[in-house]
């Protein structure tokens, strides 16, 4: 698979990037955490070498391009992974999730994520492994506000490409040590993001006027 992306890269630059990035983001097979790093060795390599250019528009590879590029992408598989959820529904990813490997029990993971943190669920989704994939297919079914759901996933994936470029860029050649370093603490990310959700949650509870007794 990582050989294909960097052929992809190689060969259409920032389009390339687009389609990777649209890809990973609701196949969850995908590892966002080698392909945009991949994004940002080529920049590096521009960096070090001018020589190296982005083969659409014959320039040297540009960090702020290539961000720009893989929100873009992220956006739009998000908005694959949505219309999917809102038009087939349940029942159309249980029926066919397991072909791009996308399971009944990640499914339901994501619900539960989705009915309890609603539209904020899809902009915390996108910094969590996994959740980033799945957290569209719930937004779908549950036909959230598509222009909320759209800004809340570039808002999202902006920092999560950002940081993994720029590890990227850092890394060189060995990118991908940053995906065998970010696996091992996915479940350490889960618990920092739920316990964030949690207290930004209970505060916001506390200053509602709703919230409060009357009298």
């Amino acid at each position: 698979m990582l050989p294909w992306f960097l052929a992809l890269y190689d060969a259409i630059g920032y389009l390339g990037i687009g389609i990777g990035v649209a890809l990973e983001t609701f196949i969850p097979i995908i590892p966002s955490e080698v392909i945009v790093p991949m994004a940002g060795w080529k920049v590096s390599q521009s960096a070090a070498d001018p020589a190296v250019v982005e083969p659409l528009t014959g320039a040297p590879w540009s960090f702020v391009i290539a961000l720009l590029v893989a929100t873009v992408g992220a956006v739009a598989g998000s908005l694959a992974g949505y219309l999917i959820g809102a038009r087939g529904g349940r029942p159309l990813l249980d029926r066919y999730g397991r072909y791009v490997h996308i399971h009944a029990a990640e499914l339901d993971r994501a619900d539960a994520w989705f009915a309890r943190y609603g539209d904020r669920a899809v902009l915390l989704g996108r910094l969590v492994p996994l959740v980033r994939a799945l957290i569209n297919y719930p937004a779908g079914v549950a036909r959230m506000p598509i222009g909320r759901f759209l800004l809340f996933s570039a808002l999202g994936s902006l920092p999560w490409n950002a940081a993994l470029l720029l590890g990227g860029y850092a890394l060189g050649a060995n990118y991908e040590r940053l995906y065998q370093a970010v696996r091992p603490f996915e479940y350490v990310i889960y618990v920092i993001v739920v316990i964030g959700v949690v207290l930004v949650l209970y505060r916001w509870t506390r200053r509602s006027p709703g919230v409060q007794s009357e009298g």
